[in-house]
């Protein structure tokens, strides 16, 4: 039972090094979406931070996407009192090793973490939460087609519905959720985005930085050139 609640806990991550060779379906990039990157937020903080913290980010980065602190407070902090707090699950670790053998893992980083293998972190994410399917001999009842035999239970199952494997080994929607395929796609695009954002919050800044520094080099280089012609204009 210890091994296999610890399988469970740590399933995320030890799933980054699995499903290589796989065909990867390409996740939306919504990182300049701040209506997708709230609704990841909202979809996180439902449905994983009740297990997985993501202790390098605090509650008061979200007005980043757009959110007051108020809309913080009333609608994603449910495990903090001040808006300043990192977002933590309100089990400490050492409770949490006791239950279940070892702490879940921090999912702060864990976009990042499948990138720095392949570059295919989000892709990999977003295929991953769209392809589990019932599977009754494993112990949690799921399994998914990019990662065999994995140990986490699919927790937004509600969601997206029941699906199977068909005869040709292809995932089929038995019972639907209760969002449509479209709409639970969608929902995973704004998670996956929301843990990209999560993973790397300065990246759009440093983005712009970059494209400031080009223009300038552009500029730059036009000054130059004119400079450069005017000074040897009368040279022969």
């Amino acid at each position: 039972m210890k091994k296999l609640l610890t399988a469970l806990l740590f399933a995320p991550l030890v799933a980054l090094a699995s499903g290589a060779g796989m065909h990867l379906d390409k996740a939306p990039d919504v990182q300049g979406d701040q209506a997708a990157l709230q609704s990841g937020a909202r979809t996180f903080v439902n449905y994983c931070l009740n297990c997985h913290g993501a202790s390098f980010v605090r509650y008061s980065r979200l007005t980043d996407l757009g959110l007051t602190e108020q809309q913080i407070r009333e609608n994603l902090m449910f495990t903090a009192v001040k808006i300043g707090e990192p977002m933590r699950v309100a089990a400490r670790p050492d409770e949490q090793k006791l239950w279940f053998g070892a702490a879940p893992p921090d999912l702060t980083l864990v976009a990042r973490a499948r990138a720095s293998e392949d570059g295919s972190g989000a892709d990999w994410l977003y295929t991953y939460l769209r392809s589990f399917y019932v599977d009754e001999k494993r112990p949690t009842g799921w399994n998914n087609t990019i990662f065999a035999n994995v140990g986490m239970p699919h927790v937004l199952w509600q969601l997206q519905g029941l699906q199977v494997l068909n005869h040709d080994h292809k995932l089929e929607l038995a019972v639907p959720g209760t969002l449509s395929p479209a709409e639970y796609d969608k929902q995973i695009a704004d998670l996956v985005g929301f843990l990209v954002w999560m993973s790397e919050p300065h990246a759009g800044f440093r983005r712009q930085i970059g494209f400031g520094v080009l223009a300038f080099l552009v500029v730059l280089f036009g000054v130059s050139y004119a400079l450069k012609k005017a000074y040897w204009k009368d040279v022969k």
